[in-house]
């Protein structure tokens, strides 16, 4: 392989295999020598890829854990597991998915051959996630180009579903997305309201970056504390509920509001969603659990509870 960079890249996406590489089998599979092997390890290190060397019969390179990423190379299995993976995280808003996460996967969307890319969308169409009941899912295409619109940044437009069901065209200046752990939701200026708004993913449609680039504006907080406190403007209310389980056994969207107690865990936390569908997703940890309150979410967990002891004959 008389081509260098070709012959330097192909030598790192070896490397990058988690074992030690003798020197003589590299130059085999590279068809070159031995001395041609250690220059490009050396051109390597120069690049400031930490490649240790270790002598005698049994020696050889491999790529240690060094100061900064350097730049992964996949094949195409590896890829497309990783973008199917991605995918399926991100629009579940999985906990623990965050912004970083959506960035990987447009990163990694954005230079993936056209071949590739159908195969990730034919397997993502061929499968079914089952949804754990803890928020709306989106479509992992929407927090791409949402994601890469930040990045941009770029101009947004999109359609927007309110809470009343009326549909609006928007365009906005893209500013972060902000998981919540159940929900995405977009941070971002309103130039048509002239104001800063949050948006909720789950009910944004067509997205699409209009190409026009914009000086980012300060938004006067955190990101995350601009959608904390939008959720709590709106028809909130606080809940508190005391759980028969240790602070372990509760799911991730509980567990950063509980303090534990003798015998189980107390949880408060605010809330703008419906009393009955709180109910629900408290129902759905399978874990025992007492309403404290308000009134009207033990009253939701009573009705809820008859139902099913209805639909159960009993």
């Amino acid at each position: 392989m008389n081509d260098t960079p070709a012959r330097l890249l192909t030598l790192l996406s070896l490397l990058q295999t988690p074992r030690e590489w003798p020197g003589s089998e590299l130059a085999e599979r590279l068809r070159v020598s031995a001395r041609t092997i250690r220059r490009d390890i050396d051109r390597l290190r120069e690049l400031g890829y930490p490649v240790e060397a270790t002598l005698g019969s049994e020696g050889g390179y491999r790529l240690v854990a060094g100061a900064a990423m350097p730049p992964l190379l996949l094949d195409d299995e590896e890829a497309v597991a990783i973008a199917v993976g991605l995918r399926a995280g991100a629009g579940h808003a999985i906990e623990g998915i965050e912004e970083a996460s959506v960035r990987a996967l447009a990163k990694l969307e954005q230079v993936l051959p056209s071949r590739l890319r159908r195969r990730v969308s034919a397997l993502q169409s061929a499968t079914v996630a089952v949804s754990r009941g803890d928020g709306a899912t989106v479509d992992p295409r929407t927090l791409t180009t949402m994601a890469a619109a930040v990045a941009g940044p770029e101009r947004l437009r999109f359609g927007y579903r309110a809470r009343d069901g009326a549909a609006t065209r928007r365009l906005v200046e893209p500013y972060r997305l902000v998981s919540t752990g159940s929900r995405w939701y977009l941070v971002a200026y309103d130039l048509e309201r002239e104001d800063w708004r949050t948006f909720r993913v789950d009910r944004v449609s067509e997205p699409f970056a209009t190409g026009a680039r914009f000086v980012a504006r300060v938004l006067p907080m955190e990101a995350e504390e601009f959608v904390r406190r939008g959720l709590r403007g709106g028809e909130t209310y606080r809940v508190e509920v005391t759980f028969t389980a240790p602070l372990e056994a509760l799911p991730g969207w509980l567990r950063e509001d509980a303090v534990e107690e003798r015998g189980g865990c107390r949880v408060r936390f605010d809330t703008g969603e419906a009393p009955e569908w709180v109910a629900a997703r408290l129902a759905l940890t399978g874990l025992g659990f007492a309403v404290r309150e308000p009134a009207a979410l033990a009253d939701s967990a009573r009705g809820l509870a008859e139902r099913l002891s209805s639909a159960a004959g009993t």
